[in-house]
């Protein structure tokens, strides 16, 4: 059994929430929350993770209203968060492209996990919670915001205090089940 440290605790604690009061969010909690990200690595230490915070209630109803609608309604639900963080990474690095041209990985989404994990993992932390979201009108909110090309939209991430947080557990497959020594063995 692992240690139980704060990360530890963060962890295991940490759920995606669908469900937010209608609480704002302080706006020194975002800043940490951006912090942690900043903090993140990224290939070649490029940082082309960028994030624009919408938390002006009308506004933020007008963008949820363009980016949750049609085949994208099932994710309308993150709305109901105060805070909505539009998560892109600038286009103009070479060890993105680079990366994506010789090993076929796109590090710009790697990075861009990476450095939004730390944010989540930082809102937890401040007792707010979170809820990744890839589906949702990209073009929409490309159009929304005038935003160009040299910025790729890559996720949304819905930040809120949880209106209830279902309980701590869960069914994760056993580390024999997901990781293999010194062998492949699938």
């Amino acid at each position: 059994m692992p240690e139980t440290t704060p990360l530890r605790l963060i962890l295991e604690s940490r759920r995606s929430i669908r469900k937010f009061l209608p609480r704002p969010v302080e706006r020194e909690k975002i800043e940490s929350c951006l912090d942690a990200a900043r903090l993140a690595p990224s290939a070649e230490n490029a940082q082309g993770c960028r994030y624009l915070v919408i938390d002006d209630p009308d506004f933020k109803n007008r963008f949820a209203g363009k980016v949750f609608s049609g085949i994208y309604a099932p994710t309308r639900f993150a709305a109901e968060a105060p805070v909505l963080v539009l998560l892109l990474a600038k286009t103009s690095f070479i060890a993105h492209r680079a990366g994506q041209a010789v090993q076929g990985i796109p590090f710009q989404a790697l990075d861009a996990g990476i450095a939004g994990e730390h944010f989540v993992l930082q809102a937890e932390e401040l007792g707010l919670a979170t809820c990744w979201i890839g589906w949702f009108d990209v073009r929409a909110a490309r159009r929304f915001f005038k935003i160009p090309r040299r910025y790729r939209i890559l996720s949304l991430i819905s930040l809120g205090y949880a209106a209830r947080r279902p309980p701590n557990e869960r069914v994760r497959k056993p580390i024999a089940e997901i990781a293999w020594w010194n062998r492949f063995e699938g």
